[in-house]
Parts: structure tokens; sequence; C-alpha cells
């Protein structure tokens, strides 16, 4: 802070803000909050049209409150969609945990060969991943060599090794591992300790921040990833995952209970519907999310200005 921004009172046991910093607090204050209803008052909206009912919702429309307040859209998806939806959050759950395991794996073992500084061609290894945030092998190549090469297709893993690492993740560890002593790493080579040993017991504990933000964008990654379900899984629909179920239900609510004798489709509410689903796959998100959040802060931007 600027030492002309503050004023020390005659005991120097408090520091006053001038009028200038307190109008730029003022500011910040009021422009983070409109950010804020902005990212937040949609996810009300969807809640509260969840809890509305049909009728209310096609003749008023989508509203802060709830109209009608109903847990019907919940009963249908529970009870018609029940199977369906249990089926998908176990898929979703799998995939997600597995493909963060190994992504943080992966993209942490990466970031600590790039940031050794006796790794005779680093820069050179860095420059072809860097490469690959440029240019892709596109579309059409992947899916040959996932269906056609690998043999995964129908598979999981066709989910699994699409988001597995990326270039980001492994910089983002690159630089945050540049953060660490080099004395640290030297004194245990010093008592015997492997490279291994070095970067499971020393690297792994200390990176905890950059583990936090890239576990969750990993994490989020996978949740939210419906389109790779719809290239190699679309007959698949035992291994469907929530976005993808979701997806089909959007375009189309009566593949979703197709051969359900629990209600009549012509009285299927649709729209609140779709919002109950939304709600029960964006929770588990929201949950999580405040376990993390000191972690992905501090990772985040130490991540981003080491280096």
């Amino acid at each position: 802070m600027n030492v002309s921004s503050v004023i020390v009172d005659k005991h120097g046991s408090k520091i006053r803000k001038d009028a200038g910093t307190k109008i730029f607090d003022i500011i910040a204050i009021i422009a983070v909050s409109i950010g804020a209803l902005v990212c937040v008052i949609p996810f009300i909206i969807m809640l509260s049209g969840s809890f509305s009912t049909e009728s209310e919702v096609v003749r008023s429309g989508y509203s802060i409150i709830p109209k009608g307040l109903t847990l019907e859209a919940y009963r249908v998806v529970l009870t018609s969609l029940g199977n369906t939806i249990g089926r998908a959050y176990m898929v979703t759950i799998y995939v997600t945990a597995v493909g963060t395991f190994l992504g943080l794996l992966c993209s942490s073992m990466g970031g600590y060969v790039l940031s050794r500084p006796d790794f005779k061609h680093r820069d050179k290894v860095s420059f072809f991943v860097y490469f690959t945030t440029l240019f892709s092998g596109g579309l059409i190549p992947t899916y040959l060599i996932v269906a056609n090469v690998l043999h995964l297709n129908h598979s999981l893993w066709s989910v699994i090794l699409g988001g597995l690492m990326s270039a980001f993740n492994v910089f983002l560890f690159r630089n945050f591992i540049k953060g660490i002593p080099d004395a640290l790493m030297e004194s245990a080579r010093i008592d015997g300790a492997g490279d291994f040993r070095i970067y499971w017991q020393i690297i792994i504990p200390l990176t905890k921040p950059a583990m936090a933000t890239i576990g969750l964008f990993t994490a989020l990654g996978y949740w939210n990833n419906w389109f790779t379900y719809s290239l190699y899984l679309i007959t698949d629909k035992d291994k469907w995952g929530l976005q993808y179920l979701l997806y089909r239900m959007l375009s189309r609510v009566t593949d979703a209970v197709k051969g359900s004798d629990v209600i009549i489709i012509q009285q299927l509410p649709s729209e609140t519907m779709k919002l109950a689903t939304a709600m029960l796959v964006t929770g588990p998100v929201l949950l999580f999310y405040p376990f993390v959040q000191r972690y992905f802060v501090s990772g985040l931007v130490v991540g981003s200005v080491k280096g």
C-alpha cells in the first residue's frame, strides 16, 4: 500500500485510511457485489423454479421467489428417473475421482520434471508442451486414435483419458514448484533420497494449494463433461454421465422417461423437471467448493506470478 494512503495515529496502534482509499474500497465493494449478484441470481432463479408448479412457470415465467411452492418436480425426477440418475451419479463420481487423481499425479510429475534445473532439455520439452496450447490434433484424429487405435470406444476410459492432462496444469505446477527452495531437495539427496521420494515426501506436501487448484479445475472438467459421452458412449445408456443425461433431457424430455409407467408423459412437468435435474447435478459441486476455496485462491495467485 502507498505510504500516502494511510494515516497512523499518535500512538501508532491504528491505521486510518485516507479519503481516496475509502472511496476506492467502496467502489470495489459495489463492483464485486454487482458481479456476485450477476452470478448468484441465475442460480437462485433456477432453485426457485425447481420448487414452483409447472402451471405457474408456464404462465408467469421464472422468478426469484417460488410460485406455488411444491416438490412435484423432484418427486417426478426421483421416482421416474431414480435408477437412471443414480447410475449417472455413480458413473460421474467414478470418472471424476479416477480422472482427478490420475490427472493430479501426471500433472504434478510433469511440473516437477520441468522445474528441475538439472534436467538438460527442459526448455525444449516445455516448448513442445506449450505448443499443444496453440495447435491440437483435432477432433477427427483424436476420435480415430481413441476408437480405432486404443480401442476404447464404449469404455469410460475414453472419457477419463481425454481430460487427463493439460499444458496449463503442468505449467501451473511447474511455476509453483519453482518457489520451493532448492536447499530442501539438495538436503534430501544428501540424506540418500531418490527422485521419487523427494517428489512424494517433499514436493507433494508443499504443493497443497496447487493441488487443490488444479484438482478443482480437473474435477469440474470431468463433472461438467458431456461431449465426450456423446462421441464414444452414445449407445451405452448405462455409462452416461450426469451432464449428458441432463443434455438428453433438455433436448427431449420424453427420452428420459421412456418406458416409465409412473407418470403420463403429457402431464410431465417438463420445465420444472429440467430445473430440478439441474439442481441435482450442480449440488455436489457447490458443496465441495468451500472445502478447497482457501487453497484454490492461494494456489491460483501464487502459481500465476512465480516463474
